[in-house]
């Protein structure tokens, strides 16, 4: 099996004042093509900052992130926002959908932001719309959606360029239980369907038990999930 992202001694120290504070210590976990991982733990343990370490959006103090045989960490800032534009995925808690945009609209823009050549996929944002249910509403702009239909768009838009990985953080938190377990779903569905690599922060043990691994995270490390729970 390919490993597509491996991780190795991260750590991330913020200096506030005089202090330095330590989000990440050390942590070392690898990630195989296909995988859907989940990253659990209690608030402050430094799940977003992995996040977004991961996708190339904050830079480590130390360490190395490898995405797909690309070192994310040793890239210059053009290059690192390459490499992200051409292998990473998001998915946020908010939608962050352009809102004078259609629901396919919001596709084709990904499409064009990440080949540069205005690159059209027409069959490819059919089928994707089609596997997350929307296909009755890819005319329809953000307004006109419920959150849950906001957020399998945000979903389609992540996976329609066919990225190494998708980074997911907390995207059912804004949703009632029914919208994400709809959502979910659609993850779980995705990853069979497409052997979508995927990593999801969630608080949700439901959401985590959907996934094929989870890593549980606490005081800026990875730990046993036993010691996760402790307060």
């Amino acid at each position: 099996m390919k490993t597509i992202l491996r991780a190795e001694n991260l750590e991330k120290v913020y200096r506030v004042g005089k202090v330095d504070v330590h989000a990440l210590r050390g942590v070392t976990f690898e990630v195989e093509e296909g995988d859907f991982v989940a990253i659990m733990g209690p608030s402050g343990c430094g799940k977003s900052t992995l996040l977004h370490l991961l996708g190339g959006l904050l830079t480590p103090t130390r360490g190395r992130i490898i995405i797909d045989g690309e070192d994310l960490t040793a890239a210059s800032d053009a290059k690192r926002t390459d490499i992200r534009r051409r292998k990473i995925g998001f998915v946020f808690q908010r939608f962050n959908l352009f809102p004078t945009l259609t629901a396919e609209g919001n596709l084709r823009l990904a499409e064009r932001i990440h080949a540069r050549n205005g690159a059209d996929d027409p069959e490819r944002r059919r089928e994707i719309l089609r596997l997350l249910r929307l296909e009755d509403k890819m005319h329809h702009k953000p307004s006109e959606l419920s959150g849950g239909e906001q957020q399998r768009v945000a979903l389609a838009r992540a996976v329609i360029t066919r990225p190494a990985i998708v980074l997911a953080d907390e995207p059912t938190g804004n949703l009632d239980s029914e919208n994400s377990a709809i959502v979910l779903n659609m993850f779980q569905e995705l990853n069979y369907r497409f052997n979508q690599t995927i990593i999801m922060i969630t608080h949700n043990p439901e959401a985590a038990a959907m996934c094929r691994r989870i890593i549980h995270m606490r005081d800026g490390r990875i730990v046993e999930p036993r010691e996760s729970l402790k307060v």
